[in-house]
């Protein structure tokens, strides 16, 4: 940690990266998804850490050092799904195999990052505040927009650090900090 980091304390997540293929997919189902329901544009991405507050020095190097031992790993989508709740309003379900759930709680434990809820491995593809029906609308033109995205299996080698201020649900003030490269040992 840099003893002399004044920087205020904000709020960031950990998120695991999809690679392309898999990323521009995901892009083209968000697109679809915003042009019928609104919302904000977001990185597709996989929270492997929830918000937690801190300064940013501090952050980069607890992630660094998370990273480091974190390989490579497979992710893989079983169905598309809603939320009750902005930030998961409508996402592609993750298989919680040991290498996911592994990957968040080796990263929360670093961070000494407590879950409020168990762990759900999800990319989200829609943020917003719709109704049920709405909701339920949106997570079939989902899988309209892409019928063969459950089964879709993609390795994760890219963990990122984002600033993300959950109170602006624009997102504009969501940035991209740092990038992390997971190496297979």
């Amino acid at each position: 940690m840099d003893p002399t980091d004044q920087s205020p304390e904000e709020v960031y997540s950990v998120w695991a990266l999809p690679p392309e293929p898999a990323r521009d997919r995901f892009r083209r189902i968000m697109e679809g998804l915003r042009a019928a329901y609104g919302g904000p544009a977001f990185q597709p991405h996989a929270t492997v850490v929830g918000d937690f507050r801190g300064r940013r020095s501090e952050a980069i190097e607890v992630l660094r050092a998370a990273a480091a031992g974190v390989q490579p790993y497979t992710a893989r989508v079983t169905g598309v799904a809603r939320g009750s709740f902005f930030y998961q309003c409508v996402y592609l379900l993750l298989e919680p195999t040991p290498e996911v759930v592994g990957a968040s709680d080796h990263c929360c434990a670093h961070f000494g990052y407590k879950r409020k809820t168990p762990y759900m491995p999800h990319v989200s593809l829609l943020y917003g505040d719709l109704t049920d029906e709405e909701e339920e609308e949106a997570r079939k033109k989902a899988e309209e927009l892409d019928k063969d995205i459950c089964g879709l299996e993609f390795e994760i080698s890219e963990l990122a650090l984002y600033r993300t201020d959950t109170a602006d649900k624009s997102l504009e003030s969501w940035e991209l900090v740092e990038v992390c490269h997971l190496e297979k040992k």
